[in-house]
């Protein structure tokens, strides 16, 4: 799952730098995905250590991982969230008001930014299911 993570983590660095880069690099906002991205490739990184901090046993460094891929799915998760009721907000009020978007780049982003995390949180829960499963089974 920590090389999935480190995936999304790029697609979402580069779908902020492309926004940045594409809107005339005049809003910084629109590098709110590479954050995202960064703390989700900090996590990989650190989910796939297989002894972090010396000696451990096979169960302190699975817990290691669970415990980095669980920030991570919240990271996914607000990453969803937050730019998605933000782009339908805007979406709504323009429509409300028949008035085109101000800046449908960033809901543009935002959308992109939003399916992205809800497909990654999607697909840690079912890795969270299957582990459980496994442990238990």
């Amino acid at each position: 799952m920590a090389k999935i993570t480190f995936v999304v983590g790029l697609l979402l660095v580069v779908l902020g730098v492309a926004g940045y880069v594409l809107t005339g690099s005049v809003h910084p906002t629109a590098l709110i995905p590479c954050w995202f991205g960064i703390g989700l490739w900090v996590c990989a990184a650190a989910a796939s250590r297989d002894n972090p901090g010396g000696k451990r046993t096979v169960d302190e460094a699975s817990a290691w991982r669970m415990l980095w891929m669980h920030i991570a799915v919240t990271l996914g998760l607000l990453g969803f969230l937050f730019p998605g009721f933000m782009a339908v907000k805007d979406l709504v009020k323009a429509h409300v008001a028949q008035v085109p978007l101000p800046f449908p780049a960033a809901v543009h982003e935002q959308l992109i930014m939003a399916l992205v995390c809800l497909v990654f949180v999607g697909l840690c829960v079912r890795s969270f299911i299957a582990a459980r499963r496994a442990r238990l089974g």
